[in-house]
């Protein structure tokens, strides 16, 4: 039995970032003791409101150059926002989080999915934890941590086209769960995380050939700097991320009509329509 169910088409994962410096909404839930759970809490309600089938809790900012954190710290910033939140409904809970530890204590607490960004790279001990708990997880692509992130430059070296790199290298993150008898695997393919702009639009020109792998797959676009890119005018500067809302819903329902089963977004209510279109244009009867 799947703990995830898509009978009733495309899922979105709301982002709550318990961050202080994530790219778009970092420090927006900081209290003066560390996260102002009353208002992460109440925040997590509106996106359920809205749409919202799965909720994302993170504590580590995974933007280019980010700080790392402790374990100890990622989980005093996300997990009793997960307990209380299991308190209030049953809804899907995610963690975002690469390390074991914090996984196993989010696990505890009452979340489903664990959302690693690594693909099962950086921790060796977590594909255990989440066979453990028989957790659902998302594994994306990343070719570097966060910390050392920057635009990549595989193409003009020469390597294989971005398409071809990401699937072989999920693949293999696919066979890790396996091993480990992990049967809900979502995969990622990671929209700006070591990509240039170029290859995050052949990513998502082409993300339905990431169906090959025989998993459902998440588009993570949200706001994400390849999409201001895109919308920069001749001479102009490029957009902040709180001026990338059309640009989102665009690329949203381009990941939608090539395929992507889960949207992880900032706004809840608008991907949520956006998904009932392509829905409505996939069935016009409804």
């Amino acid at each position: 039995m799947h703990l995830i169910d898509f009978s009733a088409g495309p899922l979105i994962m709301g982002i709550l970032n318990t961050t202080p410096d994530s790219f778009y909404d970092g420090g927006v839930f900081a209290g003066s003791g560390g996260v102002d759970l009353d208002r992460a809490l109440d925040h997590a309600l509106v996106m359920i409101g809205e749409g919202a089938s799965i909720i994302d809790i993170g504590g580590e900012s995974s933007r280019p150059g980010a700080d790392k954190v402790s374990a100890r710290e990622e989980i005093e910033r996300t997990v009793p926002l997960i307990a209380l939140l299991r308190q209030k409904t049953d809804i899907l809970i995610s963690i975002d989080t690469f390390k074991a530890e914090v996984a196993e204590e989010a696990l505890r607490a009452g979340a489903h999915i664990v959302n690693d960004i690594s693909g099962f790279t950086f921790d060796r001990n977590l594909p255990a934890v989440c066979g453990k708990y028989q957790a659902a997880v998302v594994l994306m692509h990343t070719p570097v941590r966060p910390e050392s992130m920057q635009w990549s430059t595989a193409a003009e070296a020469g390597e294989e086209d971005i398409v071809t790199r990401v699937s072989h290298i999920l693949s293999r993150s696919i066979a890790l769960a396996e091993e480990y008898s992990i049967e809900d695997i979502i995969v990622d393919p990671g929209f700006g995380f070591g990509k240039s702009v170029a290859e995050n639009f052949q990513l998502l020109d082409q993300l339905g050939s990431l169906l090959a792998l025989g998993r459902p797959v998440l588009a993570g676009v949200s706001r994400k700097s390849f999409l201001g890119y895109a919308i920069t005018l001749t001479g102009g500067e490029t957009p902040p991320p709180s001026e990338r809302l059309a640009a989102t819903i665009a690329a949203q329902t381009i990941a939608l009509m090539r395929g992507a089963s889960i949207l992880r977004v900032h706004d809840v209510a608008q991907a949520a329509a956006c998904a009932a279109i392509v829905r409505a244009t996939h069935n016009p009867r409804l």
